[in-house]
């Protein structure tokens, strides 16, 4: 960051010049950044913020309010201002280690649901495209959750709802994947147990019809025509109006079956349930 300290330093001295102009300095460059107060310092690293594409600058700024005044309220924000610069500058893990240092040092202070948050963030904005590795999805999901236990009524909580909502639907999303490539390979088994993870786990996302579906498929293709039906059921039940409903039923009726519960296997276990109403 040295390069972005220096342009720091030179945009503070630019910075001085009207609030300097009126005591009758001539020498605006000699006045050192240590010699301002807090909130002047913390006013300039707002204004970098503002005026500048990145927050290099700003987030200089913030740490030097925190290093010349630590005890200081202003030293707070600013430690949660260094937060939000490094995120600001996709930075994730200096994010998420202000935040973190927030929490730690200022647990109770009404900042600290926003570093709670911001720290969630920084994984959750990390969520590559659905191929890649989940782990961030999962970490992101933990925090989410923190947020929304720990402070349900803040407006960040209900942000983090919908973020959650959405991560969790990443993590069937990639189930899915990996259950239509195994399908595509005929390896059936290995599909199968992946659209039983969402099935079972995911049963809330957007991909559960379809999985419910792909399970038509697979066990058709096994000759486990009991599994098929009570899948196609089960799908009858709470996704009629899919399309994948349709070709659900169109796939067992070619093969002269129904959706129907059939047998006592994981699918019909599932099938009570939602009749009982003690699922979905």
């Amino acid at each position: 960051m040295a390069r972005g300290i220096q342009t720091a330093k030179g945009v503070a001295v630019l910075a001085l010049t009207l609030s300097l102009a009126g005591c009758g300095s001539n020498k605006v460059e000699d006045v050192p950044l240590d010699q301002l107060d807090a909130e002047s310092i913390f006013q300039l690293g707002e204004q970098s913020l503002e005026s500048e594409r990145k927050a290099e600058n700003a987030v200089y700024y913030f740490s030097e309010v925190e290093r010349l005044y630590p005890y200081s309220e202003m030293a707070k924000r600013a430690l949660i201002m260094q937060a939000y610069g490094y995120h600001k500058d996709k930075d994730y893990e200096n994010s998420r280690a202000a935040a973190q240092r927030y929490i730690d040092t200022y647990p109770a202070e009404e900042d600290a649901a926003y570093a709670k948050y911001l720290l969630a963030l920084s994984y959750y904005d990390q969520i590559d495209e659905v191929g890649r590795d989940q782990g961030l999805t999962f970490q992101a999901l933990q925090a989410l959750r923190a947020v929304i236990e720990e402070y349900p009524d803040s407006d960040y909580a209900r942000s983090a709802i919908l973020k959650f909502d959405l991560a969790f639907d990443h993590l069937a999303a990639k189930e899915m994947e990996i259950g239509r490539y195994y399908l595509r390979r005929h390896h059936f088994t290995a599909s199968i147990n992946r659209f039983r993870v969402v099935v079972e786990q995911y049963q809330t996302t957007t991909h559960t019809a379809e999985a419910l579906y792909r399970l038509i498929e697979c066990y058709l293709s096994l000759g486990l025509t009991d599994e098929a039906q009570t899948a196609g059921a089960i799908l009858g039940y709470n996704y009629r109006s899919t399309p994948w409903y349709e070709d659900g039923y169109r796939l067992l009726t070619k093969q002269g079956l129904a959706p129907e519960a059939k047998g006592d296997g994981w699918l019909a276990t599932i099938y009570r349930r939602v009749v009982k109403g003690e699922w979905l």
